[in-house]
């Protein structure tokens, strides 16, 4: 069976949809939505020159995506990104080959060195990338739990807080959301990996993640100290019953005070008050504090991936 390569058709819901079940079905541990899709590529800086492909077949259905283009919020020029998904029913038709090649063919006219992926780390998978020149590199682990049945430490109560700590939802900062994005630019830059992100546009950020559909602004919450932003635990959900949490992160003044599990506890309670019964999370295989922090709250890891990667200028 032939199957061709294309981009996502901006605007078409029932193409969005389509994204969404491979994506899905590939990695069944992320948030997925046809509107945060359609928000991917419409938000998206025209410096990062992003794609989304599609792999159909000539009945017209999608059986594998990949999104790809440029790092460039990176302080090292060159570094660019893939991460291509076929529907676990569909493979062995060419389609992950297909879509690597097209990504790849576009990375490298728009002047990238290296290439990062993201690989589950199951031998099929491995295999693949390797045969395609790519080498692995660190990994990282998602992380479940069981909402509905967890057994949560109690919900932090206002008056049982430290001393000048408070706990506020996200969207109490919706006039003035700045002190967010200095929260997350400053942890952001302390987040191991092999790619830095220098975060230093409030109007992107404001575009590309403030404004995300997927995330949840009532679920989301700040510890602040004597008024002062110190720790965040940003919350994604798909609207049904899957809460992910996206980034949890403490100011290097604040550290060591477990403001980090406080404003998570908080999230997390009130996620399953509002009816989500699975929740996620991600982790650097190498990042042991917050690793021990999500172990405490129960979770466990459900998968591993690796990071692979390719000099483009081999090809």
């Amino acid at each position: 069976m032939t199957v061709s390569i294309r981009d996502l058709r901006p605007g078409d819901r029932a193409d969005a949809e389509s994204v969404v079940r491979v994506r899905r079905a590939a990695l069944p541990f992320m948030i997925a939505t046809a509107e945060g899709v359609a928000f991917e590529l419409s938000s998206a800086h025209p410096a990062k020159h992003h794609r989304i492909l599609v792999a159909e077949t000539p009945d017209g259905r999608v059986v594998g995506t990949a999104q790809t283009g440029i790092a460039y919020d990176s302080p090292e020029p060159g570094q660019s990104y893939v991460n291509a998904y076929v529907d676990p029913a569909h493979r062995g038709l060419g389609a992950g080959t297909l879509l690597l090649r097209a990504a790849e063919e576009h990375l490298a006219a728009r002047g990238a060195r290296d290439v990062y992926a993201w690989v589950l780390d199951e031998p099929a998978s491995r295999a693949f990338a390797e045969r395609h020149g790519y080498r692995p590199g660190r990994s990282a682990h998602f992380l479940r739990l069981d909402l509905a049945a967890a057994a949560l430490p109690e919900p932090p109560r206002e008056r049982d807080l430290p001393a000048g700590v408070e706990l506020r939802p996200g969207s109490a900062f919706a006039a003035d959301p700045r002190p967010l994005f200095e929260a997350d630019a400053e942890t952001t830059a302390d987040e191991p990996g092999d790619v830095a992100a220098d975060l230093d546009d409030y109007e992107d950020w404001l575009a590309q993640t403030w404004n995300n559909p997927s995330l949840d602004k009532e679920l989301t919450t700040v510890a602040l100290v004597d008024g002062v932003v110190a720790s965040f635990a940003a919350a994604q959900t798909d609207g049904g019953t899957r809460y992910l949490s996206a980034m949890t992160g403490t100011l290097r003044a604040f550290r060591g005070r477990g403001l980090a599990k406080l404003a998570k506890s908080a999230s997390l309670h009130r996620a399953r008050a509002a009816g989500y019964t699975e929740a996620f999370t991600g982790n650097d295989a190498g990042n042991g504090p917050m690793l021990a922090v999500n172990e405490w709250f129960g979770y466990e890891i459900c998968a591993t991936e690796t990071r692979y990667t390719r000099r483009l200028e081999t090809l």
